[in-house]
């Protein structure tokens, strides 16, 4: 199974991202590195906006990801409420 993988930048706008992805993935490991945390996982990531909204208690838009994203691994789906990094294979 190939591992997906999203790189965000470690800064104050992606916490509550990876605080929504933790809660939406089960298995999600992540890799904290200078700058950056990495989100890994089996198959696929997804980031959801309520997820986002109800840590935030503020409106969030998936394309937003893009001010903290530094990589990712695996094809891109974004939609009006999720953005997900996943492997077909």
């Amino acid at each position: 199974m190939s591992t997906a993988f999203i790189a965000l930048q470690d800064v104050d706008e992606a916490r509550p991202l990876v605080e929504a992805a933790e809660k939406d993935n089960d298995g999600l490991q992540l890799e904290h590195h200078p700058a950056m945390v990495r989100m890994v996982r089996d198959k696929e990531i997804v980031i959801r906006r309520e997820t986002v909204e109800e840590i935030t208690g503020r409106d969030w838009e998936p394309q937003d990801i893009h001010l903290v994203l530094i990589s990712v691994g695996g094809n891109i789906d974004e939609g009006d409420d999720y953005f997900r990094v996943y492997w077909n294979n």
